[in-house]
């Protein structure tokens, strides 16, 4: 069933901090804003679109009222969230050539746009699909309180399979790293654990991390438009705005990096935040 607000601790709806962190990680991933057709496309990092959509699945909301207001105190909408993405593992491109249709029987043969069935001997439909391959972000999600503690419920607790980007793209645990906070940037940019490729040189303490973020941070290195920001995720009415986006290089803490296998670190700082949290550099 889906999850209701009565679900969640009112009390906790009420009071609750407005951050919370996800790790986004897995095999593979793909968050497209380019998918139609023979040709689907990846970003380099988690869209808008993306992270949205998976809050609504989680809540076990239909595609039709994905965007509607929340029965939580002001209402809110999923499209009142902030993102601020740390790029923990930078990707490899994966191109998969992807065939179906073949070697169906007439009747069961894909249909072309017309609704007809392809012809003989052009039956077999050809799509090229990227994906990011090992890649890892942890995020930092913000917006009004009721609506963090919402969603750290409905995560942990989906309705729906929840995936990076596409079905295929199952998620490593864990998905949700903290419970809600008062300051997740701070945590994003000095407690987070990180999820390295190769561990950091031994004599660095300090590591250059890039940052991706959807509100203007001080010295930007670069921006950029992207159309991931939904209006509306009815099928066949699927329509989405443009939006900004900004870069920034930071060099973290070296002994953030979470070691090769970087699962009893995430569990420790779970359990760390138990603890009052220690007082930012």
């Amino acid at each position: 069933m889906p999850a209701t607000p009565a679900d969640t601790n009112t009390d906790a709806v009420r009071t609750a901090p407005g951050g919370l962190l996800l790790r986004l990680a897995g095999v593979l991933s793909a968050y497209g804003t380019d998918t139609a057709f023979t040709r689907r496309d990846t970003q380099p990092h988690p869209t808008r679109s993306a992270l949205i959509g998976m809050f609504a699945a989680a809540a076990g909301r239909p595609r039709h009222q994905a965007l509607d207001p929340l029965d939580l105190p002001g209402r809110p909408r999923y499209t009142d969230l902030a993102f601020t993405i740390r790029v923990d593992t930078p990707s490899t491109l994966y191109t998969d050539f992807h065939t179906t249709g073949s070697g169906r029987s007439r009747h069961e043969q894909l249909r072309t746009s017309k609704g007809e069935r392809r012809q003989e001997g052009k039956t077999t439909h050809v799509s090229h699909r990227h994906y990011l391959t090992d890649a890892c972000f942890t995020v930092a999600v913000q917006g009004p309180a009721a609506l963090i503690a919402y969603l750290a419920h409905t995560l942990e607790h989906p309705c729906f399979a929840l995936y990076l980007g596409r079905r295929a793209c199952v998620p490593d645990e864990p998905l949700v790293l903290t419970p809600p906070l008062s300051d997740p940037l701070t945590h994003l940019r000095h407690h987070a654990p990180l999820t390295l490729h190769t561990p950091p040189d031994p004599e660095a303490d300090r590591i250059p991390v890039t940052f991706w973020h959807d509100t203007p941070p001080p010295n930007p290195t670069a921006h950029r438009e992207l159309a991931d920001n939904p209006v509306d995720f009815t099928p066949h009415h699927r329509r989405y705005t443009v939006r900004s986006l900004w870069t920034t290089t930071e060099r973290l803490p070296a002994a953030l990096y979470a070691g090769a296998d970087p699962l009893p670190a995430l569990t420790a700082y779970r359990h760390r935040l138990e603890q009052p949290c220690p007082p930012s550099p």
